[in-house]
């Protein structure tokens, strides 16, 4: 005999395992493009910190 008490399920459970099925293949995408792109180039080393975008330089003093 086959019992009828066979739970269903919820929609939300099933929209909460869609999300996280999203979201999985989202960062298999970008685990990929980070896998296959080239490799980047080490910064270059400055010897002059950069403050707001303008060189300040280190040794040498201002004129007012």
């Amino acid at each position: 005999m086959a019992s009828n008490n066979k739970r269903k399920t919820t929609m939300a459970k099933i929209d909460r395992e869609s999300r996280l099925r999203d979201r999985r293949a989202k960062k298999a995408i970008r685990r990929d493009a980070r896998k296959n792109a080239p490799p980047e180039a080490p910064d270059a080393v400055q010897d002059e910190p950069i403050e707001d975008g303008v060189v300040v330089a280190s040794a040498e003093p201002q004129s007012a």
